[in-house]
């Protein structure tokens, strides 16, 4: 299992938390609470690790 780092901000006009993960391209997403967003994370990484051609940074 892979462990990804992710900058979380609380969006002042929308009210939402908002996260991306640093050297993952597409690795983004926002949410109510911070465990929707962990969520929502969580499944926008899996679709990319899906991706063949995915190319990112790690954190080794």
């Amino acid at each position: 299992m892979r462990t990804f780092t992710a900058i979380v901000e609380r969006d002042s006009d929308t009210n939402l938390y908002v996260g991306y993960v640093p050297g993952f391209p597409g690795a983004h997403s926002q949410g109510e609470t911070l465990d929707e967003l962990h969520e929502n994370l969580r499944e926008v990484i899996e679709m990319l690790l899906e991706d063949e051609n995915l190319d990112f940074i790690a954190n080794s």
